[in-house]
């Protein structure tokens, strides 16, 4: 009898154990929430799959009030954005600052409403890429947003920051080490300024870092160095070794804030993720393997060698496929998401970083358009007009899958021209008319996808998708109505 309730004693503190290694771990963990799709999930669906999976920080890139509506009241911690396209507005006029903190900030802000912790003040705008298109404005606006935020009273608990890409540090080139990195020396002046107004304001610096990344520009990067398993030849810093590229870029980053003061300033790591098509490196089982070293070393606070064992909030990138976004960093932009486009997980994934073989909880209620998919016509005689079809489909529609190293790629070409017709078809939400393409396809009932390619059904999207999800919010409808009640009197008090 007593050794019977010594095992139950041990299980329940076995149990509670997994519970707080979990808790913990949750506590640093958030994840970003993108639109960019023909048929995005129903917000209040995304909010669902937020919660169910105990995620408990969200990162946007807007403040769509759809989602912010979603958001509010239950708790979870939002870091809401300003687009890059208003950088210039906002840091030329400290009232539409103020305007914007009221409209986008203020009118949440409230008992029950959404509890916003961050404001992201542009994204990336410092890629080289940009040609400098921001360097004059993100300072500016930053400064304005953090000091309207601070004039309303809420700047002690919602703090301004800017989401940065990691090209704005470096090691030189004849010191490629962590412990020499400074920040670009173009933007140098730029930076220590940014940092020093940051650490003023008690906000953190924010960055996002893609091991993923040094991968695909580099053909000669050693593949185990971009995974936390201790594969890779470590990087010799002085004694210090690094075996993973993540702690080798975050140092990095450490270093060059040490170097101009600020050593100590917390990072948040804005943006963190693999993803699953689209590049030869961009596929399921590698974002399986670099999620599993990621979550167990955030859920045992391991740290880095320049931050041992210390807390740090990272929101993974991305929850949900997003099939318009541009593809002209690569085509593996539209597949960063843990879950397909639908919200049903591509793999296994344990958020608690215990490494169990376990799946995400999905989206509940979507609602699928008909089984029916659009395929080559077997009888069509004019194949010469078929390429400038597929041209026209995927113009409009995502067929990255089909690109070198993809899921998609390898079949023949009545494949590639199915799958082609297929998108488009499914883009346009099945009408008649988008399954012809000069008499070259027909619409059918039987699914043409392969043992590794699937051939998508979209989603229901609009008032359809908002009757089917109805059932997800019917326990606190009464609160969500408050809630959007309240809204729309706040918006201009």
């Amino acid at each position: 009898m007593m050794a019977a309730r010594l095992n139950a004693a041990a299980a329940a503190l076995a149990v509670l154990a997994v519970l707080c290694w979990a808790a913990g771990s949750a506590t640093a963990l958030g994840m970003n929430w993108g639109t960019q799709a023909t048929h995005p999930l129903p917000p209040k669906a995304v909010v669902q799959v937020l919660q169910d999976n105990g995620i408990k920080k969200v990162k946007l890139f807007d403040t769509d009030p759809a989602a912010m509506s979603a958001l509010a009241g239950t708790g979870i911690e939002v870091m809401v954005a300003i687009p890059n396209n208003m950088l210039a507005d906002l840091a030329d006029d400290a009232g539409k600052a103020k305007d914007w903190v009221k409209r986008n900030v203020r009118r949440y802000d409230f008992d029950g409403g959404v509890t916003i912790k961050y404001v992201a003040v542009g994204n990336e705008p410092f890629l080289e890429s940009y040609n400098g298109s921001f360097i004059n404005v993100t300072f500016p606006a930053l400064e304005n947003i953090q000091n309207a935020l601070n004039d309303a009273g809420i700047g002690d608990r919602i703090k301004a920051t800017v989401p940065l890409n990691a090209d704005v540090y470096n090691s030189p080139k004849n010191n490629q080490v962590p412990s020499a990195g400074r920040f670009r020396t173009d933007i140098a002046g730029l930076m220590t300024d940014i940092v020093k107004f940051l650490a003023k304001n008690g906000a953190p610096f924010t960055v996002n870092i893609y091991p993923f990344l040094s991968l695909y520009l580099n053909d000669n990067f050693p593949l185990d160095y971009a995974f936390f398993d201790g594969g890779a030849t470590p990087v010799n810093d002085n004694g210090v070794l690094y075996t993973n590229v993540f702690d080798a870029n975050f140092d990095t980053l450490v270093a060059a804030l040490a170097a101009v003061g600020h050593g100590d300033l917390p990072v948040v790591v804005g943006e963190v993720g693999w993803p699953t098509d689209g590049d030869k490196h961009a596929k399921a089982s590698y974002a399986q393997r670099f999620y599993a070293g990621l979550l167990k070393r955030l859920a045992a606070n391991t740290g880095t060698p320049a931050r041992p064992k210390q807390y740090t909030e990272v929101y993974l990138f991305g929850l949900v496929d997003e099939d318009a976004k541009s593809v002209a960093p690569g085509s593996f932009e539209r597949h960063w998401g843990v879950l397909r486009y639908d919200g049903q997980p591509k793999f296994a994934m344990d958020m608690t970083g215990q490494g169990r073989n376990t799946m995400l909880v999905p989206a509940k209620g979507v609602k699928y358009l008909p089984r029916t998919w659009c395929a080559l016509n077997p009888n069509a005689k004019d194949l010469g007009k078929l390429g400038a079809n597929i041209d026209y489909a995927c113009t409009f529609a995502d067929c990255t899958p089909l690109g070198f190293g993809s899921t998609c790629n390898g079949m023949d070409v009545a494949g590639n021209a199915s799958y082609a017709f297929n998108a488009y078809y499914q883009v346009q939400n099945q009408k008649d008319e988008a399954c012809d393409f000069q008499g070259l396809a027909l619409p059918t009932e039987t699914d043409p996808s392969t043992a590794t390619c699937n051939f998508t059904i979209q989603i229901q999207t609009g008032a359809a998708a908002a009757m089917a999800m109805a059932s997800l919010g019917s326990r606190s409808a009464g609160a969500a109505a408050l809630v959007l009640a309240l809204l729309q009197l706040l918006v201009l008090w």
